[in-house]
């Protein structure tokens, strides 16, 4: 029996979305640990023994800024705006039992094969709603959330539509006061996105901070940001010491010194043209 759970385990689940190829891979150095591919792209990662365990290094500093909203173990009502395997959404539920989670992720056949193969049963006070996030967050009250997350990509690019001006603004509108707004983005040399990405952000709430490696900061390798907004000041210190002592240890530039790494950028606005960087072919050991 034991024999038929590995042989099992052992084959990757595979389905063709919009996106792509996606595909389900177990870890053969975790037991329990499993890896999700949009076109050879990782996407998610989850041990489902162990969901505090957080593999993709942009994820642990996510999971740092979750843990610094508020006391840090008080529930709270969180959306994530993307789904893939529900990473966050099980860390919140494991670290901050009570919580609320609304994930919005269009792509059905994801939803399916996340439901079979990674089971949610046991993460309580989850809900997935299949519907693209410019219309998920729209449909949402006002002040009816502590935590917006915008962790989406399609063609292993965050969407346009999800990062100009008018859906921060709906974000915003969306968070109760003291609430946090938690974005990954993914950029590389000059990182020109990056900056109009955090001149948005800067344009709708008063507080952010920026979290990557030093060499990603630097505009030297392509790579993941972490960008936290708030309208209340934000655990600058806290994060700060954290990214420094971690497996891969980051950089935190807190809202001052935002303020000279996007000048001169404008922020994104609805139908705007911009080339959203996506990973360079070489990246994640693709052709």
């Amino acid at each position: 029996m034991a024999e038929r759970r590995a042989a099992r385990r052992a084959v990757p689940s595979v389905y063709r979305s919009a996106d792509g190829r996606v595909e389900l891979r177990p870890d053969p150095e975790r037991e329990h640990g499993w890896l999700l591919t949009v076109e050879g792209v990782p996407q998610s990662y989850v041990d489902l023994a162990d969901p505090t365990y957080l593999g993709f290094e942009y994820m642990r500093l996510m999971g740092d800024v979750v843990d610094c909203l508020g006391d840090g173990r008080a529930p709270i009502d969180a959306v994530h705006v993307g789904g893939g395997a529900c990473t966050l959404a099980r860390y919140i539920a494991a670290t901050r039992p009570g919580s609320r989670q609304l994930v919005l992720e269009p792509d059905a056949g994801l939803v399916r094969l996340v439901r079979e193969r990674l089971p949610l049963r046991g993460v309580r006070g989850l809900r997935i709603r299949v519907v693209d996030g410019l219309a998920g967050v729209a449909a949402l009250p006002d002040a009816s959330d502590d935590l917006v997350v915008l962790d989406a990509f399609a063609d292993a690019a965050l969407p346009l539509e999800l990062a100009c001006l008018e859906f921060c603004g709906d974000v915003r509108r969306v968070l109760r006061p003291g609430g946090g707004y938690l974005v990954n983005m993914a950029d590389g040399h000059r990182l020109e996105f990056a900056r109009r990405m955090v001149a948005t952000v800067r344009e709708v709430f008063p507080h952010t901070l920026l979290l990557a490696e030093p060499g990603v900061l630097r505009g030297r390798r392509f790579g993941n940001l972490v960008l936290a907004a708030s309208d209340t000041e934000l655990p600058v210190a806290e994060l700060t010491r954290r990214a420094a002592g971690g497996m891969v240890r980051a950089r935190c530039m807190d809202t001052d010194a935002l303020a000279g790494f996007c000048a001169g950028a404008a922020p994104l606005r609805r139908g705007e043209h911009v080339m959203v960087p996506v990973p360079p072919e070489t990246a994640f050991g693709r052709p």
